[in-house]
């Protein structure tokens, strides 16, 4: 009775494990995961979709690409925040701010404050990201108050 107990336990590990690896699904869900450590986000949404269309009691293809999506808001918020940090300081380089160039400066802080606020980090999104979106935050509430000033 002994022997077969751990024997039993093994064969149902080997079986997991076999279906784990050949299951189209979470054959996907695996390289989804790859991708979303290695930070390619898109790629490991679009596999982790895929996986989830094979297979919608997938756990993990449905988990990759709930993570992958938060990332992606991250990662679109940071490319966003270069673009508009880089717009504002070519109008900063006049010798004379406009109405008009305060005015676009003001809506552009208050657009990203306001998408920021919207954003919610999980527990695994990267702590490198989220630091570098918070940065920016905290440079476009400077802008603003300057900008109020």
């Amino acid at each position: 009775m002994n022997i077969k107990l751990p024997f039993i336990a093994f064969f149902t590990l080997v079986v997991m494990v076999v279906f784990f690896m050949v299951n189209p699904s979470y054959e996907k869900s695996l390289e989804a995961k790859f991708y979303y450590e290695i930070g390619d986000y898109k790629e490991a949404y679009t596999l982790s979709k895929e996986a989830f269309g094979l297979d919608v009691y997938n756990r993990m293809a449905s988990t990759i690409m709930t993570q992958s999506q938060t990332s992606l808001k991250f990662v679109e918020y940071v490319e966003d925040a270069k673009k508009y940090i880089a717009q504002i300081n070519e109008m900063a380089k006049k010798d004379i701010l406009e109405d008009s160039d305060k005015a676009k400066i003001k809506t552009i802080t208050q657009i990203m404050l306001m998408r920021y606020k919207k954003l919610a980090p999980s527990v695994i999104t990267d702590k490198k990201l989220v630091e570098d979106t918070k940065n920016y935050y905290l440079k476009f509430e400077k802008l603003l108050e300057k900008i109020n000033q």
